[in-house]
């Protein structure tokens, strides 16, 4: 098949152990980011499959209708991105490994490491140094701290094994189901959505962006947050409701951490995310480690080969398949 992939910034794949499954297709990589479909599509217009880089760019009708090759977009985990009545449309099947069974250790790592470079200042005191100073301040302990964790899913619960070993003291909030499964495993749920955030030194959110999800931290939810605690959001930026987190960090009160944004990539160097100092921004690094790739991608190649030998796996649009039979 001749198959594309998109948004390899730093061309990692090929130098992946996964690439070698792609041997015996007609690969291209591009290590740019086009956002523009009309641009996209006279660089990619003899695609048969198209792989994804999560939602690095998004698949449009606009798109699809240009590309009349394509038969296939691999990727892994969930898809906003795309417009699967489209692809449904214009004959393109989807295949997305949804990996129900298995977090992604990789964005816990990033969730664990942002809280300690939040709380120990680690880039202002790199900053300082490499400037030709010493200390710039004086950090916080984490130990007997309290971490809130919205969200009883996979990548919380490895976030909370993590935490636990430095010793810090989790309780969660979630929906009423994750909550039901908490009390279940004999984890601490707090009282009440409002203490969780009034009696938390930092808050962690781990939940899917979906319809139901989004805008569901709320400027309520923020505003009962301590004087000086951490806000941190490594899943999505559309989980917090529009300008709240905005408006609170302007007040000078909260700390935020955020490994997501509402525009990525994000580079308005005058955003008050970019620039002000209660704020620890980071490019969507969560799952960007070689070991992550090569496990995602492993599964995102092995949906081309299933699908070129006849027998398509992890299949979202099955319409597809079964109109072309």
């Amino acid at each position: 098949m001749k198959v594309y992939i998109l948004d390899d910034w730093f061309d990692t794949l090929r130098n992946l152990p996964c690439f070698e499954l792609l041997k015996g297709h007609d690969v291209t990589v591009l290590t740019d980011h086009e956002p523009d479909p009309v641009a996209l599509a006279k660089r990619v217009h003899d695609a048969q499959a198209l792989v994804l880089f999560r939602e690095r760019t998004k698949i449009t009708g606009e798109l699809l209708d240009r590309l009349p090759r394509l038969k296939l977009i691999s990727q892994r985990s969930v898809y906003p991105h795309i417009d699967i009545e489209s692809c449904t449309n214009n004959g393109v099947m989807v295949c997305s490994n949804m990996h129900s069974d298995t977090p992604s250790y990789a964005a816990a790592e990033m969730t664990l490491a942002l809280i300690l470079a939040s709380y120990r200042q680690i880039p202002q005191q790199v900053q300082s140094i490499r400037e030709g100073n010493w200390q710039m301040g004086v950090g916080r302990t984490l130990r007997g701290r309290v971490l809130g964790l919205y969200g009883y899913g996979r990548i919380a619960k490895a976030v909370a094994g993590y935490a636990q070993a430095i010793g810090m003291q989790i309780q969660w909030w979630s929906s009423e189901q994750g909550r039901a499964r908490a009390q279940a495993d004999g984890v601490e749920v707090a009282q009440s959505r409002e203490a969780f955030f009034a009696s938390s030194d930092i808050v962690s959110v781990h939940v899917r962006l979906k319809p139901t999800t989004r805008g569901i931290i709320t400027a309520s939810d923020l505003a009962r947050m301590r004087d000086r605690s951490l806000f941190l959001n490594t899943s999505r930026a559309g989980i917090v409701a529009e300008g709240a987190l905005e408006a609170e960090i302007r007040k000078g009160r909260i700390y935020a951490a955020l490994d997501v944004f509402d525009t990525e990539p994000l580079s308005d160097r005058a955003h008050l995310f970019l620039t002000h100092p209660n704020v620890l921004p980071t490019p969507h690094l969560g799952y960007v480690t070689e070991d992550e790739f090569d496990l995602q991608f492993t599964d995102i190649f092995d949906q081309i080969n299933c699908y070129a030998a006849g027998e398509p796996i992890h299949v979202i649009n099955p319409e597809v398949r079964a109109a072309s039979t």
